[in-house]
């Protein structure tokens, strides 16, 4: 599985911080290149779900696993603000 050989990659990286970051960005990308059709809200959640995304423990990895949680999130639906309703 693909999830697993990058969380794993990410594992032995001794990277800390903004690099460790560039490389979960890197990491994320790949995952959502190489899945097979659209990566959604549910695939992330599925993803998050896992053995390698549950049990991070590098800087790197976490830092993956956070990209992950937030492509589960929805979007928030676009809200009308009331000025211009109250201008016209």
């Amino acid at each position: 599985m693909t999830l697993t050989r990058i969380i794993d990659a990410l594992e032995e990286s001794p990277a800390m911080g903004a690099q460790a970051q560039a490389l979960a960005r890197m990491g994320f990308l790949e995952w959502v290149f190489a899945m097979p059709g659209p990566v959604t809200t549910d695939t992330a959640r599925e993803a998050l779900l896992s053995d390698a995304a549950q049990g991070a423990q590098s800087a790197a990895a976490r830092a993956f696993v956070d990209f992950l949680d937030a492509a589960a999130r929805p979007c928030p639906a676009p809200m009308r603000r009331g000025r211009a309703r109250w201008l016209n």
